[in-house]
């Protein structure tokens, strides 16, 4: 099962942190089990959800978008929250595109830092 979880200084950007355990914590009550179950399923789904992105229709995009920030809120990655609201938001092709790429590194971010957590 691994180490218990602990707070440790993510990464931390201007959006904030990249992997919030403290929220995490709070979230599963304490059970570092289901913690590191909501981490990895997260993990699977954020990848599947921006490959999607990447040839799904534009009109989609907002609804993957939308998918992917409840997920990232609940497990404390709120910088792919933020990015995934920002493309929720987009209203035109310049903006969508930035806002795909912005996503898309917050995801590879959380990613990196959830695999950190769960090798731990």
């Amino acid at each position: 099962m691994g180490q218990p979880l602990q707070r440790q200084d993510a990464p931390e950007t201007g959006d904030g942190l990249v992997l919030d355990l403290i929220h995490l914590q709070s979230m599963t009550l304490g059970d570092d089990g289901l913690a590191r179950e909501l981490l990895s399923l997260f993990d699977t789904q954020a990848a599947l959800l921006t490959g999607r992105m990447q040839s799904c229709e534009t009109a989609a995009l907002a609804t993957l978008a939308h998918t992917l920030k409840g997920s990232a809120v609940g497990i404390g990655a709120m910088q792919v929250a933020y990015a995934a609201r920002a493309l929720e938001q987009a209203d035109n092709p310049k903006v969508r595109a930035e806002a795909v790429i912005r996503l898309t590194d917050a995801v590879a971010a959380a990613r990196s830092a959830i695999a950190e957590v769960l090798r731990g």
